[in-house]
């Protein structure tokens, strides 16, 4: 019902999420756009087809959105790591009354030709502190990992970490079946990514 779509590395600059990036795995980031409604803007990275890494920050250019921004960004500090992992499904209104309360409300949204529609929660915060996944439905048939360019990047596997890595697990069961995805216990909420990448494998986190 769900598939793993693409994962976010937050940051307080656009520069400084792209430094680390590109640093850590020896490539080129491809160049992303603004998302107008939520003030944020984004590059990117492409991991294989139908799956993308996005380095997203705060548009300082933006105006300031009514509502609070998706990632809990409002609220980032600190170095740019990666937060969420967001996983795609055809339509929402099958999946959002299984998913855990504050996944979010559905929001259509749209740069270009791309359109999607994507649960965003109230106050910008997704349940299990960040570890469950933002839930996203491309709504053109256009995904844009078609559209990037070669990286010879691809995810081997990513570990989410929490306290409640069991209530976890539960709320996922029956929702998203990928041996990628492993879910362990930790003593707070963590994201670790192993790319296959020009450097070897490398863990981001």
């Amino acid at each position: 019902m769900l598939e793993l779509d693409h994962l976010a590395v937050s940051a307080r600059t656009l520069e400084e999420g792209t430094d680390y990036v590109e640093e850590a795995l020896g490539v080129t980031l491809a160049p992303g756009g603004r998302h107008d409604l939520m003030g944020t803007h984004n590059r990117l990275l492409h991991l294989g087809p139908g799956l993308y890494l996005e380095v997203i920050a705060i548009d300082p250019e933006a105006p300031v959105p009514a509502h609070p921004r998706w990632f809990d960004l409002d609220n980032f500090e600190g170095a740019p790591r990666l937060t969420n992992w967001i996983a795609r499904c055809e339509a929402l209104a099958q999946v959002l009354p299984k998913a855990p309360a504050g996944t979010g409300t559905p929001m259509e949204l749209s740069r270009g030709d791309l359109a999607w529609e994507m649960a965003v929660p109230e106050d910008g915060k997704l349940p299990f502190d960040g570890a469950f996944p933002a839930l996203i439905a491309w709504l053109q048939g256009v995904h844009p990992a078609a559209r990037l360019p070669e990286a010879d990047c691809r995810l081997v596997g990513l570990e989410i970490l929490h306290p409640d890595a069991v209530a976890l697990r539960a709320a996922l069961a029956g929702l998203l079946d990928d041996p990628r995805v492993v879910i362990s216990e930790g003593p707070g909420k963590a994201l670790r990514a192993t790319i296959r990448c020009p450097k070897g494998e490398v863990v981001l986190s």
